[in-house]
C-alpha cells in the first residue's frame, strides 16, 4: 500500500499530524505494509481504511468471505503479480474483469491488469487481512510468512554448530540478532497471535523443519522453512526466552513478553531435545482473549445454577478436572474474578502463573527451591486466607492440606487430571485420602472439555446419517425432521468450517446421596449413574445438546467425547 493513503487519511482528519509523523518514522524501517503500520498506531483500523478508500474513490467495498472465485479467473493473473501488487481477480463478465484491490491509489496497477489480460477492469476495495487470507486459499501463498522467507532466501547466513566456546556463542547471538531470522521468528509469532492460535510448534525432522499452529484445539501446518535454517530459528527462539543456547541436551523452560499494537502477549516457551534437534513449543497467553463471564462458557442451565451455588458457599473444596488445554485454569480464574472483592483475601499457587490479576496474591511454584504446591498451601494458611486456589493437586500431601483447609473455613479451588467428575473421587482416594475426608470436604466437581463451534459465516444445513446419530447415542426417530448444520468453509475460518470453541461440562454437586455413596465405597460408575438421576449431564450428553442446537457438529462430538 502506498504512502499516499497515509496522506489522504491525514488530509481527511482520520489520523492526526502527530500520528502521521510517528507513522512516517516507523514506515522507513518496519518492512510492514502501510495499512499494518497505520493500524499499529491504534487510531484507525484496516476496516476504517478500506471504508474510507471505497468512499473516496467511489468504488465498491466487498467482503471476500462471501465471494467464490472461479479457477479460470484466478489463472488470468500470476501469483507473483497478485501478491506483489495486492490485486485479486474476482469474476469476468464479457470483456470486463472485476478485481479486488487493497490500495486503489496505485494508478498503474489497473493499467497493468488491463494490459496483461486484455479486459476492461472494474475495481473494488478489500481489507488487507481478507486479501492475505484469499491468496493463501486460492494461490497457496503464505502471505506474510512466505514474503519473509522469500526475503531471507536460501542462505540465512547463520548456522548453529555444536561444541562452541563462550566467545563463539556470543558471536552467534550477535549473528542471530542481526540476521533476517529475527524477522521470520517475529513474523511467525505475530501470525499465530493474529490467527488466534494457542500454541506454536517448531519441529525439526531429518529432512524437514515444520512450524505448526494449534487453532481451536487442532494443529495445522503454518509453514516449512528450509531445513538448514532450523538451528538459527531454534536459537533465536531460545535467546528470546532467555534460555541457554549452548545447552541442547536437557529440556528448558522460559518466558517471552511481546507487545502487539495496544496489547501485550505472554509466551511460555519449552525446549525439548529430539533426535534431529530441539523442538520448541510456545504457549500463547493473550489476556485480551480471556473471557471470564461464566454465562458465556457454554454451561447448561442446571449446571450453571449448581456451579454458581457452589462458589457462593463460604468453605469447601471445588475441583475442576480435564486434560491439558481443556480450559480448567480459565474456569478457576472466572470464579476468582467473580469472588475477588476488597473484602476477601484470595491467594493462588500456580505452575506457572498464566495471567496476572489485580487484587490476587499469586505465587509462582518453584520446586527447585522447595516452593511446592504443598509448601505454598501451608504458608497460605498462616496468611489469613478466605479463598485459596491451588493450580493442581498432584500428591497426597497437597491433597491432605487442601482437604483440611476446606474443612476449616476456607473455600479451596483446584484442578485434577481425571476423565470424568465421578472418577475424581476415586483418584483422590487412590492418592491415600480418607473417604470420610473426601466426603466431608467436597462441594462440587466439574469435568470439562472444549469443542469447536461451527463458523457462523459459512454455517449450512447438512444431512446426518442415522448410523452416525446412533454412534453418539441419539435415536434417529427422536430427531426426525430436525435440521443439523456444519461449516462449509470460508476465508473467515480458513476453510476449516469451525471458528472459536465452547465448553462442554459435567457439573456434579456432591449431594447428601453422593456423600453417602463415597462412604459406602461405591464405584465410579455407580456414583455417575446416581448423579445423572439427580439431573447431571455427563460430557457426552452436554456435547449432544450443543450438536442438536447447531453449535457444533457430530464429528466434534465424536472427536472430543469418543463415546456413545
Amino acid at each position: 500500500m502506498s504512502s499516499r493513503v497515509a496522506n489522504l487519511l491525514l488530509n481527511n482528519n482520520l489520523i492526526s499530524q502527530e500520528h502521521f509523523l510517528v507513522f512516517k518514522s516507523r514506515q522507513k524501517d518496519s518492512g510492514n505494509s502501510v495499512v499494518t503500520d497505520l493500524a499499529k498506531l491504534g487510531v484507525v483500523s484496516e476496516d476504517q481504511i478500506a471504508s474510507f478508500l471505497s468512499t473516496y474513490y467511489g468504488i465498491e467495498l466487498i467482503d471476500l468471505e462471501k465471494v467464490e472465485v472461479p479457477e479460470q479467473v484466478l489463472k488470468l493473473l500470476s501469483p507473483d503479480f497478485v501478491q506483489k501488487y495486492q490485486v485479486l481477480p474476482l469474476s469476468r463478465s464479457g470483456k470486463t474483469l472485476r478485481v479486488a484491490l487493497v490500495d486503489p491509489s496505485i494508478d498503474f496497477v489497473l493499467e497493468d491488469v488491463k494490459f496483461i489480460t486484455g479486459f476492461n477492469v472494474q475495481p473494488a476495495v478489500v481489507t488487507e487481512t481478507q486479501f492475505l487470507r484469499a491468496i493463501e486459499r486460492y494461490y497457496h501463498l503464505g502471505g506474510t510468512l512466505d514474503k519473509i522467507l522469500k526475503d531471507i532466501g536460501d542462505d540465512s547466513g547463520v548456522e548453529v554448530i555444536s561444541d562452541r566456546n563462550d566467545a563463539e556463542l556470543d558471536k552467534l547471538k550477535e549473528e542471530i540478532d542481526a540476521a533476517p531470522i529475527v524477522k521470520l521468528v517475529d513474523g511467525v509469532i505475530a501470525d499465530a497471535v493474529h490467527r488466534g492460535a494457542s500454541d506454536i510448534h517448531f519441529e525439526p525432522y531429518e529432512n524437514q523443519f515444520r512450524i505448526r499452529f494449534r487453532v481451536d484445539g487442532v494443529l495445522s501446518e503454518a509453514m516449512s522453512p528450509p531445513t538448514h535454517m532450523k538451528g538459527a530459528i531454534v536459537s533465536r527462539a531460545k535467546i528470546m526466552a532467555n534460555l541457554d543456547i549452548a545447552e541442547r541436551r536437557v529440556p528448558q523452560d522460559g518466558h517471552i513478553k511481546m507487545k502487539f499494537s495496544d496489547r501485550t502477549v505472554d509466551l511460555r516457551v519449552s525446549s525439548l531435545p529430539t533426535l534431529y534437534g530441539e523442538k520448541i513449543v510456545m504457549r500463547i497467553l493473550d489476556k485480551s482473549n480471556l473471557t471470564l463471564d461464566l454465562a458465556t462458557f457454554g454451561f447448561e442451565e442446571k449446571a450453571l445454577a449448581d456451579f454458581e451455588k457452589a462458589i457462593r458457599l463460604p468453605y469447601g473444596l471445588l475441583l475442576v478436572t480435564g486434560p491439558t488445554g481443556s480450559g480448567k485454569t480459565t474456569t478457576l480464574y472466572s470464579v476468582l474474578s467473580r469472588l475477588n472483592t476488597p473484602t476477601v483475601n484470595s491467594m493462588t499457587a500456580e505452575d506457572p502463573v498464566e495471567y496476572n490479576f489485580a487484587g490476587l496474591n499469586q505465587v509462582q511454584v518453584r520446586e527447585e527451591v522447595g516452593l511446592t504446591f504443598a509448601s505454598a498451601l501451608k504458608a497460605f494458611l498462616r496468611q489469613d486466607p478466605d479463598i485459596i486456589m491451588i493450580g493442581e493437586i498432584r500428591d497426597l500431601e497437597t491433597g491432605s492440606i487442601a482437604v483440611r483447609a476446606a474443612l476449616t473455613g476456607h473455600l479451596v479451588l483446584s484442578t485434577l487430571h481425571t476423565n470424568s467428575a465421578a472418577a475424581t473421587i476415586s483418584r483422590l482416594i487412590d492418592m491415600g485420602l480418607e473417604r470420610f475426608l473426601v466426603s466431608s470436604s467436597l462441594n462440587l466437581i466439574v469435568a470439562q472439555r472444549l469443542v469447536r463451534k461451527i463458523c457462523t459465516k459459512c454455517k449450512t444445513p447438512v444431512e446426518v446419517h442415522p448410523e452416525a446419530l446412533r454412534e453418539v447415542g441419539i435415536d434417529p426417530d427422536s430427531v426426525k425432521g430436525k435440521t443439523f448444520y456444519h461449516g462449509a468453509g470460508c476465508l473467515d475460518c480458513n476453510n476449516s468450517g469451525y471458528r472459536g470453541r465452547t465448553g462442554i461440562y459435567e457439573v456434579m454437586p456432591v449431594t447428601q446421596k453422593i456423600r453417602e455413596m463415597i462412604l459406602d465405597s461405591s464405584n465410579t460408575y455407580e456414583i455417575e449413574r446416581a448423579a445423572i438421576k439427580e439431573g447431571m449431564f455427563n460430557l457426552n450428553m452436554s456435547a449432544i445438546e450443543k450438536f442438536k442446537r447447531g453449535v457444533t457438529t457430530i464429528e466434534e462430538v465424536l472427536r472430543v467425547t469418543g463415546e456413545a
